[in-house]
This record gives C-alpha cells, structure tokens and sequence, in this order.
C-alpha cells in the first residue's frame, strides 16, 4: 500500500513563519550590533582597542574556519552519500516504507543538506570561538627553557601546543562521527544499506564510504594515543598522591600506549583492505575493531593495573621515589617556590627580655588597627554623609611620612548608590548628581587615639581636619582626591558627567558650614554620548529612554561605565586571573588602584594541580575581597601590576615578571605593546607593591607539604603542615587569612613590608613556622622561618586559647563584655623576637547601641610558649613593660632549694626568701623555670615521648644550676643529679598578673 505524502504547509504559515525567524534574527544581531559597537567605544576611551580587534578577530576566524570546516566534512558525506546510492533497489516491505521519506528529500535534497551542514557548523563555530585563548597561545607561545624529565621536551610544548593539538583531535573526532551517522542514515533511506531483502545488506559503494570514516576514526585513535603519551605527565598518580606519571605509568603504560598506536594503524589498514580489495565484507573489519577493544583493555588497561598492584604497591616507597621527586621539583619550580629561603629559627627563649622595651624594629612597628575591623569606625567618622561607604574591609599600606616609613590602613570614600535615599534614587540624581566619592582616608595601623580611634591623617573633606583626634593637616595629600572609579560600584551603576548649562550639579562633598559643593567632571575618562547617535546607542543599550528625553544628557555629557576597577582590567586584558583584593595608592597625588595579574597554565608536567578558589578561601573571603573563580591551575606568575586611576578610570599594565612565557605570548599576541615593560614603572609607585594575597596562599598552602624535598620522607607525610583555623573561631572551619606587617624577621637586615603567615603541624595545633612573602631590591622573596620539629611553641590557636582563658584575663574580659557589648579581636600577630616568639592581639569592644563601632580597648601579649607570660594592657607600651617585669622577676626568682644530694629539703626548713640572682646563677635559674614549664606542658599534652625529653633537660637544667649555686658560693661542685620527679611539682613560674 503506498502512503500519503506529508501535508504541505500553508503559504499563509510559511509566511508566519519567515516573519517570526526574521525578527528573531534581527533582534539578535542588533542586540550584538550595539553590545559591540559600545564595547568599540569603550576600549578606544581606554586606548586599548587591539585587544577588542584582537579578541573579535580571533573569534571570528575560528568560528568561520571551524564551523564551515564541519559543516563541509558532513555536508560533503551526506552528498557523497547520495551519489553513491543504488540506481536499483529490491522491493521489500522497508524499501516501501522509506519511500515517503525519499519523496520528502529528494526534490530538496541539497537544501537538506546545506541546512543540517549549517546547523552543524553554527553549533561547532559556537563551540570554537570559545577556544580563542588557546589558539593565541598556540601561535605566539614561545619556549619555556625548560625540558621535562621524561621525554625531554620543553615545557613550552605543554603549555602553549598540547591544549590546542588535543582540541584539534576533539573537532576531528566530531566530525568523523557525525559524517559516518549522517552517512549512515543516508545510505539507509536511499537503500546503500538494507536490513531487509534478499542479497547484501550493503553496496559496494557504501561499505566502502563508510569503512573509510571507520578507519579514518581508527586513525585518530592512534593519534589521541600519540598525544596521551605526552598528557600523562598531567595526570594524577594515585600511588604517590601527586601529579605526573608514576613507575607503573611509565614502565607499564607509556609502552601500552605506543603499542596501541600502531595496531591502530594496523587496524584501519586492516579495516580498508579486508572490507574492499579482500574480502569484500565487515567481518574481517569487525574482528579488528574487537580487537583493538581487547589490547585497549588488555594493554592498556590490565597490564598496567597488574604492575600497580603486584610491583608497585609491595614497595611504593622506593619505586615512586624518583617520580615523587620530579613532582616536586615541578611543582617548586611551577609556583615559584624554589627560591624559597628556609631558616631554622630555635625559639627556645620562652622568658620576655628586657629588649623588648627598647625595640625599634619590631615593636614599634606592630600594627593593631585590623582593616577588617575598623571599617566600621572609618564609616562612622568618616562618613559624613549616609551613602558614604568604605566597605567592609580596608586595606595595608605603607607611607613616608616625616621621613618615617610605617604602615596605614586606608581606605576610599565611596559612593555607595544601595544607600542613596527613595529621593536620591530617581535616575537623574542616581546617575547625574551623586556620581563621585572624595578622598583617601588613612590612619597609622599602630596608633590609636581618643579612647580607641584610629589617628585619620588625610582624606578629610575640608581643607583641615576639625575632629580633635585626628591630624591638623593632610599627612598624605592627594591633588585629586574624587573617586570616580572604585570597588563599590556595580555594573549598572554608569554616572553622566559634563557641563549642564552654567552650573556645576555633581555633589561634590559637604562643606564646613553645613552646606554642600557642586563639581563639574574635568578628567578625559567618558565615552562622548553628545550626539543623538550616541545617546539612542545608549538608550537601546541601558534600555532607558532619558538618554533621549532628559535635558541632562546634552552635548557636552560623558558616559562612564565599568567603574569597578576589577572589572576594568579584566575587561582590557581577559588572558589574567586577577587577585581578589585590589587596594588604593596616592602616586604622585593622584589616587590608583593597584590590582595584580597572574598568569597561569593548567599543563606543566608533573607539577602539583590546585584550584584557585579552594585555595584562597578563607574568613575575608566575601568580605572586601573577591572570591577568585574556580580555575585548576599547575603553574602561575604575578606577572602584571595593573593601575586604575579613580579619577579618570586610565588603565595601565606593568610587567613585573619580564621572564615569564606566558607573558610574553600574551603580549606577542596584542601586538607587543600591550604590557609596558618593568622599566617604566614610577618609583612612587614601585613603592606601594605588595606581595599579593592570593598568591601567597597558593604558595603558602603548597609550601605545607612542598617544604619537604626529600622523596621518601615527602611519601610517609610525617614533616606536612596545614593552615590553622581563624584563632578566635577555629571551629567555624575558615582558615587563618595572611596579614601584611611592616616588620623585621630574623635574618632581614631591616623592617619590610611583608605579607606574613603561621602553619601548623597537620593534625596539631603548636607552631612549625611562620611563612613571609614580600619584594627586595624589586624582586619576590619568600622565606621561612622553621621551628624544629618538637618545638613547644604554641600556634595561633593554642595562643589565643591560652590568653583568654587566663583567670584574672578572663575576668577583665568578661567585665568588658555585657548585654550591652560585645569583644572582637583583632588579627593575632606571630612575630619572632629575640629567638622567642612574641604574640600581640588587639582587643575590641562594640556596644550594642544602633551606629556603634568597635573601639580598641585592650592589647593581648604573650610572650615564649604562649601561656607562662601573658598580659591584657590598656596599649602596647604598657603590655610591654608588664611583659618585661614578668621576665625580670622570672630571672630572679630561685629554682627550689636542694641539699648536697640535689634533693628538696623537707618541710619546716629556712624558707625565708633568698637574695635575687645575677650573672650565670640568674642564666641557670632561667632555664630551670623552662624546663619546669615544659614538664607541664608534657604532662598535659599526653605525650609521653615529650614528657621524657622534657624531665631530662629538666634534670640537665637543674645539675647547671647547682653547679653554677656551687661555683657563688666558691665551693666544689655538688655530686649526685636532681630528682627528676622533684621539680616537676614545684612552684610554677610566675604567673601571667605577675
């Protein structure tokens, strides 16, 4: 029975049809018509157009080259098809049923095949235009200089060729598979393949069509192996817990790989002779396709699980140990860690010396203002007016200031267009009036003043500061203080600047007698949106019709947009991953945003791969800092410092790694110009670079297990470190962010500015060293202050634990608290002093009154293991000067009495107290209060290795003493050793209220 053809569409509905796909079209590309015509524009305001034209370039071609590549390879299979069909077909029932269809196609058949070809490639076009970063990278990227340990290729081939090649391979798999289905189903509807009939289920023609594409499939198999080969140097070694390829990887698979290559080869060679010059069927083609099956499985699959489990695993520590060790050289070379310099740092004086009082290196620099803490304050004496804002962290710098370099904590006054009134919120005062915030305030970050207030020394809105607590003059002067670009601004939030008749209408601040200051927008920044051209651009743009109604768009008015400083520089150069806290800078009077750029690749062999979100979480995260994207890197470089210039939004891109590769193939790739190079950044401005946040933790967090070079002890874990917990919340789970400190380590010839951060034994909580970040001489430089592995040095946690859980402490703590108030505590600072560790803690009390802020109340200070000498002072000079007693009275007072036999003397004896100590009986005394203290530290840790170490040094602290009690007293030396268990429950070492 012949079936009906398919109902023809009406014209009416066709027409419909047209109409609805045709405004469809039409909307879409005036909608990228105009998104691109205002991007031109914006980038040629920053003078930055070649990324535009670069980008949309490189865009263009691979969609074109890509899309109509594929659509090409299908279409021409599809008519290939059908040039190939049979002029004759047996009757058969399917033959019957596919008539219908072959009626539908073949009058239009070249349109079919032009439509589906076309879909095909826009989707694939789509897809391609995407990979316009790797193809960049594959045509301007260089070597690296560098070669990797197992085949003896250079990095650069990883980095730039791999991503691109392996890419390539996927759109070739794509098409051959997409043909041979099209193909296929071509073949079948115009009878080529039957599954139905007498005779052969396939043509001549058709076996041979399609055989082609399975070999041709095959052959692209032996290629991926070829390149597998290379990318399992990035893969994950599940024997060693590291990337890169391992003994089984190496030894079993790598040779798997190659082998299969070839009977690939064999197998579409096999495929193509047996299925046409041969046999002239797919049975032969079949067994060669399971057959490469089974070596896959066999080869690749078995042989080398087999090694894993039967070679390997008995002895992983001996056979990874040479791949453990390029993982690791891979990994420090990758995150530049291997010019990490690591310093043994003893801390074994646990009594406060007297030099702390007269310190000038550390202790007057130590910084008790936490920006994460005082924002608050600066809104609220600051703000002046309610849509003022500073965010909810500030940031560190540092300053000269009366030839005194010292660290602030500034911080911008925003406009903040979420707080703006229903009033202010109308779109003339939102976009025209209220456009701009004004001035950089800052404080010293180790002065307080006015009963906890931080010292503003600039930033004021007059011409000088009225507050009494804050300095008469500006310390820290900018000649153009408004803030037309900043961190507070969002997307949407453009701002219409230019002269609107003969008056100015942008507020500019309030004025000294109550009232308020108009300005007028001078800076070149702005796109001119004078024209009506430009303003119906706009308007379809913002999708607001004022651009075209509202007087106070005219001829002389200035758009600008992607005012947050952030989005800016990622806008101008997409190819970084930018950090996630940009700060201010006053250079040469002008206000910048300082934001640094990485570079970074996802391909250097063998190195360890992190994910940048992951790892830079931690309590600021959200913040006043931006959470980074979650991008799996290997390999990373702080290789731009970025400007934005608040005032008029200038963007600026400064090499600060002019070795860096992948630099240099973005920079190739924008005409070589794109990136100034190091030598012209302003010395003023070379000032206030600082180690980046986000890097350091990335480094900071491989350096928790990469410190370890040696294989076999980096395989057992023992020697690993971890991040401890915020110290006043360690149960919320967020990690300890870094703080930067204007300071001086042991071993730095003076104070640096550094980013400075203390790990944590894994799985414990006392100190293993204190990591520092930080530039010299216009270089990064990372150090390590290591503490040996049994120290009794407490960690950020144990410290704070200890300090507020101190009796009187936690008493003064507890009066400071109430209904109506709340503590919060500062940064806790870990600073290495007189081969002792000192720990400071601001201390902060918030009322529960509406607009309260914190104010600084309190200084925490320990000193040694972090609980025998511990203090809550009203400032730092006075926490240090208790400090310094404790020690003193420490040194002076007697370890228990003993008789000739080193035995304490029993009950009822002369205990009337003894003169003070000097000299080495002073020395000796001192370190039996040690040793006392480490016996009771033993004691409670539970750890009874520690606890025997500790009761000999006491016993060896004790026989010092009394040969030391000997030699005053002019005597001969006493015979006989200490009773161990005897000192152990003497008296305690002074107490922390003294």
């Amino acid at each position: 029975m012949r079936s009906s053809p398919l109902p023809r569409m009406s014209r009416r509905g066709r027409v419909t049809i047209g109409v609805l796909v045709g405004v469809f079209v039409l909307l879409t590309l005036l909608g990228w018509g105009v998104n691109a015509w205002t991007d031109w524009l914006w980038f040629d305001e920053v003078r930055y157009t070649q990324v535009f034209t670069g980008v949309l370039a490189t865009r263009l071609l691979l969609f074109l080259v890509v899309g109509v590549g594929l659509a090409l390879i299908v279409g021409g299979n599809l008519w290939l098809a059908h040039r190939l069909r049979p002029r004759m077909r047996p009757h058969s029932a399917e033959q019957a049923t596919l008539e219908r269809y072959r009626m539908l196609l073949s009058p239009r058949l070249g349109t079919w095949i032009a439509l589906v070809s076309a879909v095909i490639g826009l989707f694939a076009g789509l897809s391609a235009q995407t990979r316009w970063a790797q193809w960049l990278l594959f045509r301007n990227g260089g070597n690296f200089g560098v070669k990797d340990p197992e085949f003896g290729v250079d990095i650069g081939f990883y980095v730039f060729q791999l991503p691109f090649w392996r890419y390539v391979l996927g759109v070739g798999f794509t098409a051959v598979v997409l043909a041979l289905l099209g193909a296929l189903a071509v073949h079948y509807i115009f009878g080529g393949v039957r599954l139905q009939g007498i005779g052969d289920r396939m043509t001549n023609a058709a076996r041979a069509h399609l055989s082609s594409l399975v070999a041709v499939f095959v052959l692209l198999k032996a290629v991926a192996y070829v390149l597998d080969r290379r990318a399992m140097l990035l893969e994950y070694n599940e024997g060693a817990k590291l990337y890169g390829a391992g003994y089984a990887d190496v030894n079993a698979l790598l040779p798997a790989k190659e082998i299969l290559a070839w009977i690939s080869v064999l197998v579409a060679l096999a495929i193509i002779v047996f299925s046409n010059a041969v046999m002239r069927n797919l049975v032969w083609p079949g067994i060669s396709l399971a057959l490469l099956g089974v070596s896959a499985v066999a080869i690749g699959g078995i042989y080398p699980w087999a090694v894993q489990t039967f070679e390997v695993k008995p002895s992983a520590r001996d056979k990874e140990a040479p791949y453990i060790e390029r993982s690791i050289k891979a990994t420090r070379s990758a995150f530049s860690l291997e010019g990490t310099k690591a310093t043994p740092y003893a801390a074994s004086n646990l009594v406060p010396p007297a030099s702390l009082a007269t310190d000038t290196s550390v202790v007057s620099n130590i910084r008790l203002l936490d920006p994460q803490l005082v924002s608050e304050t600066y809104t609220q004496l600051q703000q002046v007016r309610g849509f003022y804002d500073f965010g909810s962290k500030l940031d560190i710098d540092r300053y000269a200031v009366k030839e005194k370099t010292s660290d602030y904590v500034v911080g911008v006054r925003e406009i903040n267009y979420g707080e703006l009134t229903d009033q202010q919120s109308n779109w003339i005062n939102r976009h025209t009036v209220y456009t701009h915030g004004y001035g950089l305030v800052a404080a010293p970050a180790n002065q307080v003043v006015c009963g906890g207030q931080p010292y503003f020394v600039s930033g004021f809105l007059g011409e000088k500061a009225q507050e009494a607590c804050s300095s008469p003059t500006e310390e820290i002067p900018a000649q153009q203080p408004r803030i037309y670009y900043g961190e507070r601004m969002e997307p949407d939030d453009y701002a219409i600047v230019g002269q609107n008749g003969d008056r100015n209408v942008e507020f500019d601040r309030p004025t000294q007698t109550g009232g308020e200051q108009y300005y007028t927008y001078s800076g070149e920044g702005g796109v001119k949106i004078g024209s009506f051209p430009r303003r119906l651009l706009y308007a379809i743009k913002e999708q607001e019709s004022n651009f075209l109604l509202s007087e106070a768009v005219n001829e002389n008015s200035k758009l600008l947009y992607v005012r947050n400083p952030r989005d800016r520089v990622e806008k101008v150069a997409p190819f970084l991953t930018l950090d996630g806290d940009p700060y201010p800078a006053v250079v040469n009077g002008r206000v910048l945003w300082i934001i640094d750029g990485y570079t970074t690749a996802a391909t250097y062999p063998y190195a360890e791969r992190v994910n940048l979100q992951a790892e830079t979480t931690d309590e600021l995260t959200g913040r006043g800092t931006f959470q980074l994207a979650r991008e799996n890197v290997n390999y990373i470089r702080n290789s731009v410092k970025a400007t934005v210039d608040a005032y008029d939004g200038t963007v600026k891109l400064y090499s600060y790694d002019d070795s860096d590769p992948v630099l240099k193939a973005w920079n190739k790739a924008f005409g070589g110009d794109l990136v100034l190079p190091k030598g012209d950044i302003p010395a003023e401005l070379a000032e206030h670079f600082r180690y980046p946040a986000d890097l350091f933790k990335v480094q900071r967090n491989l350096l928790t297990k990469f410190h370890v070079t040696d294989p076999g002890d980096f395989y057992s874990g023992q020697d690993f470190w971890q991040v401890p917990n915020v110290p006043d919340a360690p149960d919320s789970g967020q990690k300890q962010p870094p703080y930067y400190l204007f300071t001086q380590f042991p071993g730095q010839e003076g104070p640096r500015f550094q980013l400075t951060s203390a790990v944590t034994p894994n799985g414990r909580q006392n100190l293993a060293a204190l990591v520092s970040g930080s530039y010299v001489d216009g270089q990064p430089r990372l150090e390590v202050l290591e503490l040996p592995d049994q120290t009794r040095i407490s960690g950020p946690t144990q410290v704070h634990q200890q300090m507020t859980n101190n009796g009187d402490i936690r008493q003064q703590l507890n009066l400071l608290s109430s209904n109506q108030a709340q503590v919060q505590y500062g940064n806790l600072l870990s600073l290495p002093f007189a081969d002792g560790m000192l720990y400071v803690e601001p201390v902060y009390v918030k009322s529960s009154s509406q607009d309260a802020y914190p104010l600084l109340q309190k200084v925490l200070l320990s000193y040694g293991d972090g609980g025998s000498y511990v203090v809550l002072a009203n400032n730092l000079s006075d926490g240090i000067k208790q400090l310094v007693e404790q020690g003193k009275r420490a040194g002076s007072v007697s370890p228990p009495p003993t008789d000739d036999g080193g035995n304490p003397p029993p009950s009822g004896g002369n205990n009337s107290t003894p003169p003070p100590l000097t000299g080495e009986l002073a020395d000796a005394a001192g370190k039996v209060q040690s040793a006392i203290a480490e016996v009771k530290a033993a004691q409670a840790s539970g750890d009874f290795e520690r606890y025997g170490r500790a009761l000999k040094t006491l016993d060896e602290a004790m026989t010092a003493f009394q040969q030391a009690q000997a030699a005053a007293r002019g005597s001969a030396t006493p015979s006989g050793s200490a009773s161990p268990s005897a000192p152990a429950s003497a008296s305690p070492a002074p107490s922390a209220s003294g």
